[in-house]
């Protein structure tokens, strides 16, 4: 993709010598997107459907860290999340838009890397790159990601469709990106102190992975359409299961109660939470940045997915006066809060 191996600054190549160095390599894939990059907008057709659009904004210092996070890692990363925001919406996310503000410490090969991390995630998931833009920042380094997909027709997901005996569902497994955080940041304490240790990740693979390269639950979409399954409510868990479960509620109008023994938790999430003074399930309650899908069903598709490995049934819609609420492994009534990421709380 990229051959450079020496360090060019980028102004020897302008805003729009950047911008074509970087896109050249991108091939549009999606007859819905009729102009991609190269001109003052992007030109799209999307035939009558309900066309989704979501944006995200990552600013160093308060969404990553460099000093763990390879560049790579993040372009890959800023993708995912934005694609998770139309997944959510039970769409299929087609086109992507890129916009970076760039401090004078980043060459052009290290917006190579990041780009070589969006181009993965793109390549992977099925995507076209159509647009963006670049600036100089004096605060770091930042980064938009703009999001476009579509749905057919009735088949939007809004998060204020929950249903009193709605079953809630959730894919995959939580509190792993959290965990994997903490293991990030207490070896980047151990590096500061003594620069000449290593980084002590063994056997943490998969946390680790989880914090740095989530993947979007594309495949989860699908499944459910398989399935002839339409949820009545859906959100993706980037923010804690808490509160992504009383954004359901609260927009739903209803309550819920969630049962603590049916929270999914890798055992590697688990133990490694237990070796870090961590609770696991609080971790998977409040950690945020799993990106898998929250969801509810009608009780007539339990069947559908009663057997799905990768699909856990955690609790039921309630009326509102009953609250939100989890029970605890041992029987004990918990009322559920929002204690996960908070974009003010520096």
């Amino acid at each position: 993709m990229f051959e450079n191996k020496e360090r060019t600054d980028i102004a020897e190549l302008g805003e729009f010598g950047l911008i074509k160095h970087l896109t050249d390599s991108f091939k549009v894939k999606h007859e819905s997107s009729i102009k991609g990059i190269g001109d003052d907008a992007a030109v799209m057709n999307f035939d009558g459907k309900e066309v989704l659009i979501s944006t995200d904004l990552l600013l160093e210092g308060i969404h990553f860290d460099l000093s763990y996070v390879p560049l790579m890692h993040l372009g890959w990363k800023a993708v995912q999340v934005n694609l998770s925001d139309i997944y959510a919406m039970n769409g299929m996310p087609t086109q992507i838009t890129v916009s970076i503000g760039l401090s004078s410490k980043f060459p052009l090969e290290a917006v190579e890397e990041i780009y070589k991390g969006i181009q993965l995630a793109c390549d992977k998931f099925n995507i076209d790159l159509i647009g963006g833009d670049t600036s100089s920042s004096k605060q770091g380094l930042v980064i938009s990601v703009t999001s476009i997909g579509y749905a057919e027709k009735g088949t939007v997901c809004y998060r204020n469709g929950a249903q009193e005996g709605d079953l809630v569902c959730v894919s995959g497994d939580l509190g792993g990106a959290y965990v994997g955080l903490q293991i990030l940041e207490r070896e980047k304490q151990i590096f500061l102190e003594n620069p000449n240790v290593q980084p002590d990740l063994e056997g943490k693979d998969y946390i680790i992975e989880r914090q740095l390269k989530p993947e979007g639950r594309r495949d989860i979409v699908d499944l459910l359409e398989q399935m002839k399954i339409l949820p009545t409510a859906m959100i993706d868990v980037s923010d804690g299961l808490a509160s992504e479960v009383l954004h359901i509620c609260q927009q739903s109008d209803k309550g819920v109660t969630l049962y603590e023994e049916k929270i999914p938790i890798d055992p590697m999430t688990y133990q490694t939470a237990r070796e870090l003074g961590l609770d696991p399930t609080v971790c998977a309650l409040n950690g945020g940045e799993d990106y898998e899908l929250l969801f509810t069903i009608k009780q007539a598709d339990y069947d559908k997915l009663k057997h799905d490995v990768d699909i856990s049934i955690i609790g039921h819609i309630t009326e509102k006066n009953s609250g939100c609420k989890m029970i605890s492994k041992s029987n004990v009534v918990h009322e559920l809060k929002a204690q996960g990421w908070n974009a003010f709380k520096l």
